[in-house]
């Protein structure tokens, strides 16, 4: 009896544990996943077979059209650069797990999942996942390794037209099969990661890009094919034979083989009865530009199609155009991640906690953020000014804004240079005379020392006790004698205070500041 999990996916079905290290969808040269089969569907083709293709996937047979998307990406230069824009737009963009909360187990699980996203792997898988921007859908298989983990071992891209939808809802993804030709076989639980990006509604198989811009790359194809043909005979004059009416047929036949290989011959030899005139081709305004505006404008269709816009790639633009398109649209970037996200929630981080951790209440989710352009001048200046106003601002978060790592030890590390230590001022004459003549020199002299006025402080300051004693004392002693409140409002006019000190010191020490400030105005 084969051996199921007690573990369902989110659709109630068992985990066959067997099959999660086997290869499923592998592809065979006699099996009906024949990657050798297929027969070329971009040749030749014209409006009434197109209408066809589309409308076979339409009702359920999109073989030819899987087939079409993939030789349009490689026939088409255009739509395979603009395409694979948009796709490296996302790819490169970093994935970032939450935990499902910030107790320790949630905690423990998140980390497992970072462990698995930082494998080299991964980025291979991002990669084949955004092939279903053209061709609607991608499916990739994962192939676990047990050991102390469940664990992805490798991811591998299998061609979508190893799939089908089924013939119900047309929503299902089914692996074609021997023992089903028609509806295909249900997908592996855990076993695939399937990714259908929402670029429009209804069915599924409606909504690649291929689709959508099918019609412009055969129009673009009929330009090139006419623009040669053209480009082939611009220039030349046509070329006309006249014969006289006694000729035979062997002669009007050798008049025809003569007009026919002039051209590239450059010489002809006619009886003397016929003759072969040029005739120069009429011109109309702009007819050798019309392939070019046509192939260009099929060119801006497709780019409008894939990127949203044409700045970056068709029209020219200032840099500041260009920045504000930058490649792809944002709105299209930001919901190519957002469905990446909920693809790589479902069916890679779910898997993998069930089968490590078992089923649980909350799971932890990938987020796909593009990262916003950060003004570094204006953040300088704002924790210059609310930095010392008491804001507390947390080092990593100013380093992962300035894209900087967080500093090791051993590292060596900038720091602002040292201060100069002022000097420590003494108590004796010889120095207090000294230092009052180096300070006048200094208030004279160009470039005064910046910390000239704390220094004015500190000497305004070093007896302030005994300069306001003659006008403290006499207010404390009054207030300690006073019986009322009343009684020392009235005493205060009759005090007697010695303020002759203070004014002095003041009127010393306003000098010596005035004459700082006027220096460090210069």
């Amino acid at each position: 009896m084969e051996r199921t999990s007690r573990i369902v996916d989110r659709n109630g079905q068992p985990i066959r544990t067997k099959l999660l290290t086997e290869e499923i969808a592998t592809a065979s040269t006699t099996g009906v996943r024949n990657i050798w089969g297929n027969n070329p569907v971009a040749e030749n083709l014209t409006p009434d077979r197109l209408a066809q293709i589309l409308r076979s996937a339409a009702e359920g047979d999109a073989h030819e059209q899987l087939t079409l998307a993939e030789e349009m990406e490689e026939r088409e230069p255009h739509y395979g650069s603009v395409l694979g824009t948009r796709k490296r737009a996302v790819t490169k963009l970093p994935i970032n797990i939450e935990a499902a909360s910030d107790e320790s187990k949630d905690l423990e699980i998140a980390e497992a999942v970072r462990e698995q996203f930082r494998r080299p792997e991964f980025r291979s898988m991002k990669k084949a996942l955004m092939d279903a921007l053209g061709k609607s859908y991608s499916a990739v298989e994962i192939m676990w390794d047990r050991g102390a983990l469940w664990q992805p071992a490798a991811f591998e891209w299998r061609d979508p037209r190893f799939f089908r939808f089924d013939r119900e809802t047309g929503r299902e993804l089914r692996l074609l099969d021997e023992s089903d030709m028609l509806n295909g076989i249900a997908l592996e639980p855990y076993k695939f990661i399937v990714h259908r990006p929402q670029l429009k509604m209804g069915l599924p198989i409606r909504s690649g890009l291929a689709r959508l811009v099918a019609v412009s790359y055969m129009c673009k194809s009929y330009a090139l094919t006419d623009w040669l043909a053209f480009a082939e005979v611009f220039g030349m004059p046509i070329r006309v034979g006249r014969y006289g009416p006694g000729a035979s047929n062997e002669d009007i036949n050798t008049l025809i083989s003569a007009v026919a290989n002039i051209g590239s011959d450059a010489a002809a030899a006619i009886p003397n009865s016929m003759n072969i005139e040029f005739i120069e081709g009429g011109k109309s305004a702009g007819g050798h530009e019309l392939f070019q505006r046509l192939a260009e404008w099929l060119d801006k269709q497709t780019s409008k199609a894939v990127l949203g816009q044409t700045m970056t790639t068709d029209d020219g633009s200032s840099q500041s155009q260009a920045n504000v398109h930058n490649e792809v649209r944002e709105d299209i970037q930001e919901d190519d991640a957002a469905d990446l996200a909920e693809t790589l929630n479902r069916d890679v981080i779910r898997p993998f906690v069930d089968l490590n951790f078992g089923p649980q209440e909350n799971y932890p989710r990938a987020e796909i953020n593009i990262p916003q352009p950060e003004n570094i001048e204006a953040l300088a200046k704002a924790l210059e000014v609310f930095v010392p106003l008491g804001l507390q601002v947390k080092e990593s978060e100013i380093r992962d804004k300035l894209s900087l790592t967080d500093p090791e030890d051993g590292d060596l590390l900038l720091s602002a240079p040292a201060a100069a230590t002022p000097p420590i001022a003494t108590a004796t004459a010889e120095n207090h005379a000294q230092h009052c003549s180096h300070s006048a020199t200094a208030l004279n002299r160009e470039g005064a020392p910046s910390d000239a006025i704390d220094e004015l402080e500190a000497e305004a300051l070093e007896e302030w006790e005994q300069q306001l004693a003659p006008i403290v004392d006499p207010i404390q002693l009054l207030a300690n004698e006073s019986q009322s409140f009343e009684e020392f409002l009235a005493g205060l006019t009759e005090l007697e205070m010695d303020s002759a000190e203070v004014v002095k010191t003041l009127a010393l020490q306003s000098f010596k500041a005035r004459g700082v400030g006027d220096v460090e105005q210069q």
